[in-house]
């Protein structure tokens, strides 16, 4: 069962940062054709307005896709309006481990003004400052790198239905979530906002966004497959160990 729990709560983090993305186009009216909860084949959708709002078959996370022709309707697009909503993602994760951490003193610390509301924002700085020093050596040594697989495993071991460790745990990957998203490379969200930058510098620029856009999901997927078999190889060697 907590292995279920853990992938609902990854699915529901990743859902949290795309409605923060939609609601910052809302914000910013940048007009959106689709909002998808979950990806692949449409199960049920209704239409409001010029969006369509989807249910699909993968329940994980989800999506928003601006209502753009090509990508000089992407460009038409005020740099500002697209830095907000790029932010807006990483925002809204970061605003869900506040809430999660509030819950979380007061279960454990006994309700007080400050376990509630400031104490999350030191929480929030130390989680973010332990996940940046971590970060080269992560790079550096990809075996320590773990995916939705490795994630599910080793948090359904970890949290035994125990609320705290879910609220904990949730604050954990909303914040990582976050930061890993601002890095400044395509096509995460921190990669958006310096290409929205370096635009604004020499306009010229906006030329390299689609080669560096492919260039990155390329990348970017091959790193997701690559970790994914490792989770998958570090499971089965734990499976093996257990039955030996």
């Amino acid at each position: 069962m907590s292995y279920v729990i853990v992938f609902v709560l990854i699915s529901f983090l990743i859902l949290i940062h795309e409605l923060g993305h939609f609601i910052a186009a809302k914000l910013s009216n940048i007009p959106i054709e689709r909002f998808s909860i979950g990806f692949g084949p449409k199960l049920w959708a209704f239409g409001k307005g010029q969006t369509e709002y989807r249910l699909s078959a993968l329940p994980i996370g989800g999506y928003v896709l601006p209502r753009i022709e090509d990508e000089d309707d992407f460009f038409l697009i005020p740099a500002r309006k697209r830095i907000v909503f790029a932010l807006g993602g990483p925002f809204a994760n970061v605003l869900f481990a506040l809430i999660c951490l509030s819950f979380l003193n007061a279960m454990t610390m006994g309700f007080s003004l400050y376990g509630i509301l400031a104490y999350p924002f030191v929480q929030t700085i130390q989680i973010s400052s332990q996940v940046l020093t971590a970060l080269p050596q992560m790079f550096s040594q990809p075996e320590y790198m773990s995916g939705i697989i490795g994630i599910v495993a080793v948090g359904g071991r970890a949290l035994s239905g125990d609320l705290t460790k879910i609220f904990g745990l949730a604050a954990m990957l909303n914040i990582n979530l976050a930061l890993l998203n601002l890095l400044p490379v395509l096509p995460l969200d921190g990669g958006k906002i310096l290409f929205c930058l370096l635009e604004k510098i020499h306009r010229s620029l906006a030329r390299l966004h689609l080669p560096l856009m492919v260039t990155g999901w390329v990348l970017l997927l091959g790193l997701i497959l690559s970790i994914t078999v490792m989770d998958v190889c570090k499971l089965v060697k734990g499976i093996s160990r257990c039955i030996l």
